[in-house]
């Protein structure tokens, strides 16, 4: 296999605004409140199952696990639709994020349904974190980072 580019040395400019970003979504989701980080890390592991990331798989589920996520609903997540494991606000945000991920017109009903669960503010949040887990669902799919070498802090 040919080696690929490490974008953290190649263009470390352009990942700078990628980190500050998830720098920005990380204060927002501390609070709790709309969006907590555990609920954060399954909709992270969610789209990166959509768009089949291996290493961000393998990332999101090591970051649930340090949350205090479980097993069950960890591996319930590929169908969440049928799982009786998630919480109303949970389902409003795996419901949105793969909306938003598959590019889907997003019709008056589902908007008004997630701005009745998140607010403007939290669903605009939710928004955005969903677009740069797909853009580092795609760049790592591009540059192919070694998966399983990731270690939560």
């Amino acid at each position: 296999m040919t080696k690929r580019l490490n974008q953290f040395t190649t263009s470390p400019q352009a990942m700078a605004i990628l980190i500050e970003q998830e720098k920005y979504l990380n204060q927002q989701f501390t609070s709790e409140q709309p969006v907590s980080m555990a609920m954060w890390e399954l909709v992270k592991l969610r789209i990166s199952q959509i768009n089949q990331c291996a290493y961000c798989i393998d990332m999101h589920t090591k970051d649930a696990l340090k949350l205090g996520e479980t097993s069950e609903r960890i591996i319930g997540l590929s169908a969440w639709r049928d799982m009786p494991l998630y919480s109303q606000q949970e389902l409003s945000a795996l419901t949105w994020s793969e909306l938003v991920t598959s590019g889907q017109t997003i019709n008056d009903g589902a908007y008004q349904a997630a701005v009745n669960v998140f607010g403007e503010r939290g669903l605009f949040d939710l928004t955005i974190a969903v677009n740069a887990i797909n853009s580092w669902n795609r760049i790592v799919k591009a540059f192919k980072p070694e998966v399983g070498i990731y270690q939560p802090s």
